[in-house]
């Protein structure tokens, strides 16, 4: 009960601020309620009530009214005031900005991304059917380091399979356990090949304190040899029941593209052999020099 009154009062002050930003910004352009109705197609009656801090604030509407304001939304919902801070400014400009620039300001402000904190440890990531697991071990035999996949080593530490975990405790209660284990293996290894869950990168924290304490290697390849792949393993459920199973990996591989992307450096397992493709990821670290540390 507490967390709930915990959180409906946080949504009352952020409500609140989200209708003083809106009055605020209003006011800078000299522009009346009636005619920023008029711009954003918002009833008068629903801005007076936001404004007010009454409102129920709805995602589409503010982004007509941010729009109908000539500013972005961020600067109605971001927790530091836009126009007392630089943050704002720092986000458009950084958006702007090209990808050998941004790497630099990453680098400036967060300083262990490129440095000795990783040390040799090495993550896999990539879609289900990728090599992680069969690439990982062989590779880590070849390095003589240690090999971890990391759903393994969460069944080991809660007991239980991790469809059951989920089930008991829901995906919260997995990725809480999936970032305890991360981090605890950062903490006791200084040279490891990590095997983790294809979806670890829709999780942002998870994914920025792996992408942190871990050298990253993206494993992709073509849908289909995904799937082949899956089915090769005796795992018929992703095809079980579901016509449409190929499109949806399909769609799944490009809203992730950009998040697996973010790995230091990728290998494309499509059309090789499990030799070719050890052979490809160890060229990768020998060149990173991801066990230098």
């Amino acid at each position: 009960m507490h967390d709930k009154a915990h959180d409906t009062a946080n949504e009352a002050v952020f409500i609140s601020m989200v209708g003083e930003r809106v009055r605020d910004a209003r006011a800078r352009k000299g522009i009346s309620r009636r005619a920023l109705s008029e711009l954003s197609g918002v009833s008068q009656r629903y801005l007076a009530q936001l404004e007010g801090g009454d409102g129920n604030v709805s995602i589409a509407l503010l982004r007509r009214i941010a729009k109908s304001l000539d500013i972005d939304i961020e600067w109605l919902v971001s927790a530091e005031d836009p126009w007392a801070s630089d943050l704002v400014t720092v986000i458009r400009l950084y958006r702007t900005a090209t990808p050998r620039l941004r790497e630099k300001v990453l680098e400036l402000l967060n300083p262990d991304l490129h440095g000795p904190r990783r040390d040799g440890r090495i993550a896999l990531i990539g879609l289900r059917g990728a090599g992680k697991s069969t690439l990982g071990r062989l590779a880590a035999q070849q390095m003589r380091v240690d090999f971890v996949e990391l759903n393994q080593e969460i069944e080991e530490q809660s007991g239980m399979a991790v469809d059951e975990l989920i089930a008991l405790y829901g995906q919260e209660g997995y990725r809480r356990l999936e970032q305890q284990v991360i981090g605890r293996l950062a903490g006791t290894h200084e040279k490891l090949v990590l095997a983790v869950a294809g979806g670890i990168v829709s999780e942002p924290e998870t994914f920025s304190f792996l992408l942190r304490n871990f050298h990253t290697i993206w494993l992709k390849a073509l849908p289909e040899e995904h799937m082949a792949r899956v089915r090769g393993q005796g795992d018929e459920r992703p095809m079980a029941g579901n016509p449409e199973a190929m499109d949806e990996l399909r769609s799944i591989l490009t809203s992730r593209e950009a998040l697996y992307s973010k790995a230091e450096a990728s290998v494309n397992t499509s059309g090789l052999t499990v030799e070719a493709s050890l052979a490809a990821v160890l060229d990768v670290i020998d060149e990173k020099k991801f066990l230098a540390g």
